[in-house]
């Protein structure tokens, strides 16, 4: 285990005990099909989790962390053995600037992300991007 995993397991030790999570909390913010885990994996056979930022359907920056954290913790609890990582398809088919997260909810995500799953996430595609993205 390297140190950011290790630090990245304190991390979430500390805010699994603070935030525990059911699938009935996060059920509202599952309605549209926003965020789930895919049926298939990619190439290097990872379970990759989808999301769909242009089905956005609440306001709540937490719930919307939480439900994020809620279905990455249903991906680990269900990983192959052997399997320690993840990809992400981001399909943004539909996203337009008032359906589009707050750059402070984008934040916070990739900070979560950053400090409680550190090494999870080794790929993210992002599918059908908005222009705006030609600028990065």
């Amino acid at each position: 285990m390297t140190f950011l995993s290790a630090h990245g397991v304190c991390y979430f030790l500390f805010w699994a005990v603070t935030n525990q999570l059911s699938e009935h909390e996060v059920a509202g913010e599952g309605k549209t099909g926003k965020l789930f885990r895919a049926d298939f994996h990619e190439r290097n056979g990872r379970t990759v989790l989808i999301l769909k930022p242009g089905l956005q359907n609440t306001t709540s920056i937490d719930n919307q962390i939480r439900h994020l954290v809620y279905l990455i913790e249903n991906v680990i609890l269900n990983l192959p053995e052997g399997q320690e990582q993840m990809a992400w398809l981001i399909d943004f088919t539909g996203w337009s600037f008032s359906t589009s997260v707050p750059v402070k909810s984008t934040r916070d995500s990739i900070s979560k992300i950053q400090n409680y799953y550190p090494e999870i996430l080794v790929v993210a595609f992002f599918y059908n991007p908005p222009r705006i993205f030609e600028a990065f």
